[in-house]
């Protein structure tokens, strides 16, 4: 008899803060703002479970929603790397 494995959504986990990939026109918009180019962003791989998991794609920014104690909210941002 063969075992599967269980899979489970990362994304549910308490400990995993809300990720999102931006639309184009959202990113061009955030990186304005910042007034940074894509590869001055803290990087995430595309093989990182995470970024798999919204299916992000090399080029693409995430934005990161993690809930804080004293801000309530912070966000950040990562830019998806190929290797």
């Amino acid at each position: 008899m063969v075992k599967q494995k269980k899979r489970f959504n990362i994304l549910d986990h308490e400990l995993v803060p809300k990720h999102e990939v931006l639309p184009p026109e959202e990113a061009t918009k955030v990186l304005k703002e910042l007034g940074v180019k894509p590869e001055q962003l803290p990087w995430i791989r595309a093989t990182d479970p995470v970024a798999r998991a919204v299916g992000a794609k090399p080029g693409d920014i995430i934005r990161i929603r993690r809930k804080s104690p004293t801000s309530g909210e912070t966000i950040a941002y990562r830019y998806v790397v190929g290797y």
